[in-house]
This record gives structure tokens, C-alpha cells and sequence, in this order.
């Protein structure tokens, strides 16, 4: 049970500073002291150290500063995130069974009716199920590496409403139900440097 309580309470640590660090809240240059943010959220120090680490590995934190990633940083993470999402469509096309091509179309189905936090949830999962059909462990850490700048995407082109997000996830599940992998391949990466273009586009304004 102990353990659980502390698991909770490193979820609940990384997530509100990982909010804090990309709603600006906890702006670049901001040095994080451990015990400070203890306090602020009622834990100990150990989940706070632990949810400090993944951000670190995740590149929102750097020394035990925030870092403030470039559009050129932004670009350079989503060129890897393309190359392997767009690899694992085309594996999704060979080795994804029908339960998980259903799982797709149920995130699907929620997205389109669904509210903000709903769609972003049913978004993480679409793509995380496609990543798991790439069979490869390396693949998939590194994309789990990449979570949080992966969400600060995710939350802007699902707030700001981005056009034909969830049609493109419609028509990459029809690439992936065909075991068309070239297609599949073809229309992720067209999928994610769409979501790319929109974040940059948003951040001019």
C-alpha cells in the first residue's frame, strides 16, 4: 500500500510540474529546489526528486533548471518523433491485431465526441497503441523519453482545435486495417508534421 501511496504522489508530483514548467508557470531559467516544491505540494522530497529526473530525461529540465526549448529544438524532437511513429504505422499495417485496431477506432469515436481532456487522453492512447506495434523496446523509450514535449503538442492542437486531426487518425487506421504500411507510413508522418506546423504557427501569434 505504502508503495502505491508513494507511486501516486510521483504522478501527481510530475504532473503538476511538468503543467507548471509548459503553462509557463515555472518560466525558463526557474532553478527548482526540492524542498521548496515539497512544501508547496505536501509530499516528500523523494517523489519530487523522482518526478525532477524524468523531466530531466524528458528535456524539459536541465542542471535543475527549466529549460526553454527553441522552435529549432521543437523541430529537431519532432523529425525523430516522425521517423519512429511513422516506422511503427508501418509496422501497426503488418503486426497490430483487431483488438488493438478496435482499441484505435474507440479512441476515435471518443475524440470526435468527446471534451478537451477526453480527446487528449483518447490522442495519447491512439498513438502510444501504434508506437507498442513497432515490437521494438528501444523504440518505444525513446518516445517515452519525449512524453512531455510530446504533450505540450498534443494539448495545443487539441485545444486550439487543429483541422482534420482526428480525420487524419481515421485515415491512418483505414492505412493500418488494409496493411497498406507505406500508406500507413505516409500518412503519419503527414499527420505529425501537420501538428508540428499548427504548435509553430500558434506560438507566432
Amino acid at each position: 500500500m505504502a508503495k502505491q501511496g508513494l507511486q501516486a504522489a510521483y504522478i501527481h508530483c510530475y504532473e503538476q510540474i511538468r503543467d507548471k514548467i509548459l503553462n509557463g508557470d515555472l518560466p525558463g531559467g526557474t532553478k527548482l529546489v526540492e524542498e521548496r516544491l515539497a512544501e508547496e505540494m505536501g509530499v516528500s522530497r523523494t517523489p519530487v526528486r523522482e518526478s525532477i529526473r524524468k523531466l530531466e530525461q524528458e528535456g524539459l529540465i536541465k542542471r535543475k533548471r527549466v529549460v526553454s526549448p527553441t522552435d529549432e529544438d521543437l523541430r529537431h524532437i519532432f523529425e525523430v518523433r516522425i521517423l519512429l511513429e511513422g516506422y511503427s504505422a508501418r509496422c501497426a499495417a503488418i503486426y497490430m491485431d483487431e483488438a488493438s485496431q478496435k482499441q484505435l477506432q474507440q479512441c476515435i469515436d471518443k475524440a470526435q465526441h468527446g471534451n478537451v481532456v477526453e480527446t487528449m487522453e483518447a490522442n495519447k492512447l491512439f498513438h502510444d497503441l501504434i508506437v507498442k506495434a513497432s515490437r521494438n523496446p528501444e523504440l518505444i523509450n525513446i518516445i517515452e523519453r519525449m512524453q512531455s514535449i510530446i504533450y505540450l503538442f498534443r494539448r495545443a492542437v487539441v485545444h486550439y482545435k487543429r483541422p482534420f486531426l482526428i480525420e487524419e487518425h481515421q485515415q491512418i487506421l483505414d492505412a493500418i486495417m488494409a496493411h497498406n504500411g507505406e500508406e500507413a507510413e505516409r500518412l503519419m508522418k503527414v499527420h505529425l508534421e501537420a501538428d508540428l506546423n499548427f504548435y509553430l504557427h500558434l506560438s507566432k501569434d
